[in-house]
């Protein structure tokens, strides 16, 4: 089916993100991750906020019913179906009902087995040992044994596969060794404490050797999950087919056994009014991010379920590539952040719905810590004023500050294809705030190749924004770490070179206390702000709806919805 743009109630548009081939070679998709990921994701744990009154129409309702075919909207529009090489949200989304995991997350720092059944871990930390489930089968048909997941874990960090994300989670894996069918030892470089939880999560689902030794052209994703890869329509949708021989559910889930669903489509609907209207008009069965200005309505209409929940990782921010003009000045960036008034600007336009942010890090995520607020530079026009003067930009013509005869001017490149969540009118907001203290900020629009080739490898921008969900605060290790910049998948797009902050996000890493560990990332936050490399803005939410038809609903520790207990009522 195909949704049509008649249902639209409301104007909202949201562009969809990055547009690709079924296994890019290209690194770009990091950026996607940064921009678009953060829009979705996913944890067996639901966190902060939680989920709206369901329908009366759903009390009494039957066991579970096999069958029948579920529609979800996305915001967002497929990259690559290999999870390897993509980072996007919607990738993840979409490759978690194909993929399993070797272990699945259950708490903040708590897994449970899943294709591992048990495991263990050297006294130095740097062997894991897993045994494995046996039984299991992919798709096309190859058994699920040691070497599976050999070949996934060395495709990851292989240079030719050119991973924009996963290859940053097991940044310190050195080799894997096949003991026999089901029993597989990974070792590690150095201990590596957020190893488990980067084995849990879609982007190192496993995959078919098999699969994985065909040209790049000929890919297809082949997993063990409850479905199966059906096809691609670029930029229109996904469809997936159950696996009905599936049998290998992570621990805690809902049921044993093959999905009720017989298929599952993700219709790519970047229009917020369209998406919403799809599903208000019965043409999907669920829409991820509901627009907040119908929120409330939608509760209201009756026959519909709304989860809210906050994302864990890091939250939408503004990051100030300190290595470049103005910006390297600690006081410039300071000014910046004084001249904004993200309180406000974040009230207005999500309707109190998202979170103002004080810290690079989601209060839902573990280690946040609430002191480090003191260091920001909250909003204060005359003491960013004061700031600008003391740094020597003096106001001009036309009221933009300007030193040694050059204007105080900010490029931030406007990536449309990875818009979403109105972010293009707070932006608005940011640079109308941010003239009133003398700084010009500049929007040219870029398409993705441009905003990938010329910006985020080439650095020619001084602010971008970006969010990445992710449960854990190692995702600080991904944004600050020097090593972690976007040509080496990670995504310190500030460009921060700071031997304090490697010091601490590695040592936080390695060690196996977790009083250090937080001691660690909290003095990253508190840096992070002091130095002004990042603007927090808001934390994002997910707003998800289901129609009251689609039973059986839960999510996982990144807020993405679980597919394999789902099932469609009258």
């Amino acid at each position: 089916m195909s949704v049509s743009d008649d249902t639209a109630t409301q104007v909202d548009d949201e562009p969809a993100g990055r547009r690709g081939s079924l296994r890019s070679r290209r690194p770009a998709v990091v950026a996607a991750a940064l921009v678009v990921a953060a829009a979705i994701v996913l944890v067996l744990v639901v966190t902060t906020g939680g989920r709206d009154e369901p329908s009366a129409g759903r009390a009494g309702a039957a066991g579970p019913v096999a069958g029948g075919t579920l529609t979800y909207a996305l915001a967002g529009t497929q990259v690559s179906l290999d999870p390897a090489v993509a980072a996007t949200a919607v990738t993840g989304l979409i490759d978690r009902n194909i993929f399993d995991s070797l272990v699945v997350q259950t708490g903040p720092a708590t897994f449970g087995p899943w294709l591992a059944t048990k495991w263990a871990v050297s006294g130095d930390g740097r062997t894991y040992t897993f045994t494995l489930r046996d039984g299991v089968t992919f798709h096309d048909g190859t058994p699920f044994t040691a070497e599976a997941v050999k070949a996934t874990l060395d495709h990851v960090v292989d240079p030719a596969t050119k991973s924009a994300y996963a290859a940053s989670l097991i940044a310190p894996y050195e080799k894997s060794r096949v003991v026999d069918d089901h029993v597989v030892e990974v070792t590690l470089k150095r201990p590596f404490t957020p190893f488990l939880q980067a084995l849990s999560v879609p982007y190192l689902g496993i995959q078919s050797p098999a699969a994985l030794a065909k040209p790049v052209a000929d890919y297809r994703p082949v997993g063990t999950g409850p479905f199966s890869y059906v096809s691609w329509e670029k930029d229109k949708r996904v469809t997936l087919s159950k696996n009905a021989a599936y049998a290998s559910p992570p621990a805690g889930a809902s049921h044993q056994g093959a999905a009720y669903l017989d298929g599952l489509v993700f219709e790519f609907v970047p229009e917020d009014a369209t998406r919403y209207g799809a599903l208000t008009s019965g043409q999907v069965q669920a829409i991820a991010g509901v627009p907040p200005v119908n929120a409330g309505r939608l509760r209201s209409l009756g026959g519909f379920d709304l989860t809210v929940q906050e994302t864990p990782g890091l939250n939408y921010n503004l990051y100030l590539n300190q290595t470049r003009g103005p910006l390297k000045d600690v006081r410039v960036r300071r000014a910046l952040s004084a001249a904004v008034n993200v309180a406000e600007l974040v009230k207005n336009i999500y309707f109190g719905r998202f979170p103002v942010a004080r810290n690079p890090l989601s209060r839902t995520t573990a280690a946040y810590d609430a002191t480090a607020e003191s260091e920001l530079a909250s909003y204060d026009l005359a003491a960013a004023e004061r700031l600008l003067d003391e740094a020597g930009w003096k106001k001009g013509p036309g009221g933009y500050r300007v030193k040694d005869g050059r204007t105080l001017a900010l490029t931030w490149p406007y990536w449309a294809e990875g818009n979403k969540e109105q972010r293009d009118v707070l932006a608005e907001g940011v640079q109308a705030q941010a003239k009133l203290a003398g700084i010009k900020i500049e929007r040219p629009a870029v398409d993705t190749g441009a905003f990938v080739s010329k910006y985020l490898i080439g650095g020619e921008y001084d602010l971008v924004d970006v969010s990445f969900a992710r449960p854990t605060p190692d995702v600080l290790r991904f944004a600050f770490a020097s090593g972690n910049t976007y040509a080496k998948a990670g995504g310190n797009v500030a460009l921060v070179d700071s031997p304090r902050i490697d010091t601490w996000v590695e040592e936080a890493a390695e060690t196996s206390d977790p009083a250090t560990a937080a001691k660690d990332y909290a003095a990253v936050q508190h840096e992070v702000l002091r130095q002004a490399y990042v603007l927090p803005l808001y934390t994002p939410v997910q707003l998800t709806a289901f129609s009251a038809k689609a039973r059986g609903v839960a999510f996982d520790a990144q807020t993405y919805p679980v597919f394999h207990g789902v099932w469609l009522g009258a």
